[in-house]
């Protein structure tokens, strides 16, 4: 049996030890990677579209990430391949709960515009009134997977009314306690409707891609702040500046953007109601370390013939 290691390179020696058995090969050129593909099991990291035509026997492609929404236009033929795909999903989940409340706790008590004052050296406590209370007030999340309920649990700790809407709504009896009504798709403007605060968590699909458009926007409560943490493609952004410009949403926190970097000229920067942070909210320590968990257990799984966990469903995109 043999792997070819693209990512987590640091573990080599440490699977090599465990797997005395099998041939570990690292490679991050990419003619390297062809040639060792060539005969390998399984592949570690994202291969390109030339590096899996060049496979001949591979039966498993790992990826170190959660998102695959990029796989069907980076790799289209897996897509209709047999090779099985796995992810690290779950471990990313609590950071960008995180995050997420970073985020609203600075646009709720706007912490960098204070800052920008303790920096002038000005006690004038101008900004301090530009606050709103949390505790009381509606949010909405769309995608109650696991990074939803992480934003949904510290949100009902502040005293916020929790409503979700997720493509697949679990019965009423299943309920999480934090949350005071979870829906299906179909009641996604109700939810904008009453929402203060619209979190936005759910993966990039066929269906979730451009989902958020400009109607859902203008059907929001006026006044909303919107956060978005998983992928910048499913809200039309060019009608989110528009709603931030004309004041009608309040503000906004964005982990992602529909380009990474933004433009120079891209309005987003100068916002003094918006933060931007570079696609970081799922960092953190025990995230590398939970992908780590995950990829030695499913390679002691594929080397012992066992079912694999995190298996990604390649066609619907998570």
């Amino acid at each position: 049996m043999k792997v070819l290691m693209t990512v987590m390179l640091e573990l080599i020696d440490e699977v090599k030890a465990t797997f005395p058995d099998v041939t570990f090969e690292a490679a991050t050129d990419i003619e390297e990677q062809k040639t060792h593909v060539r005969d390998a099991d399984a592949c570690i990291g994202w291969p390109s579209q030339e590096v899996f035509l060049a496979a001949e026997r591979l039966r498993w492609v790992h990826t170190p990430g959660t998102g695959i929404d990029q796989m069907p236009w980076l790799v289209p033929a897996l897509i209709d391949s047999d090779v099985v795909l796995t992810n690290t999903r779950g471990h990313h989940s609590e950071s960008m709960g995180d995050h997420v409340f970073g985020m609203i706790l600075n646009l709720a008590r706007p912490f960098t515009l204070l800052r920008d004052d303790q920096r002038r050296h000005s006690w004038s406590g101008g900004q301090s009134g530009k606050t709103v209370d949390l505790n009381g007030s509606n949010i909405g999340i769309l995608a109650m997977g696991g990074a939803g309920m992480a934003v949904a649990r510290r949100a009902h700790g502040f005293g916020m009314n929790v409503y979700g809407v997720d493509k697949h709504p679990r019965a009423k009896a299943d309920k999480p306690p934090e949350v005071r009504e979870l829906w299906g798709l179909d009641r996604l403007d109700d939810m904008l409707r009453l929402s203060d605060w619209f979190v936005v968590t759910a993966p990039l699909t066929s269906e979730t891609r451009g989902l958020i458009d400009r109607r859902h926007l203008g059907v929001l409560k006026p006044g909303a702040y919107v956060i978005v943490v998983s992928r910048a493609h499913i809200i039309d952004e060019d009608a989110l500046i528009d709603g931030l410009q004309s004041g009608r949403i309040a503000g906004a926190g964005l982990d992602v953007t529909s380009l990474e970097v933004l433009p120079e000229d891209n309005p987003l920067w100068d916002m003094d109601n918006v933060i931007l942070t570079p696609h970081c909210s799922a960092s953190s320590p025990a995230r590398y370390e939970g992908a780590r968990q995950v990829f030695r257990e499913n390679l002691r799984r594929f080397v012992a013939g066992e079912p694999l966990m995190n298996i990604c469903d390649k066609k619907a995109g998570f």
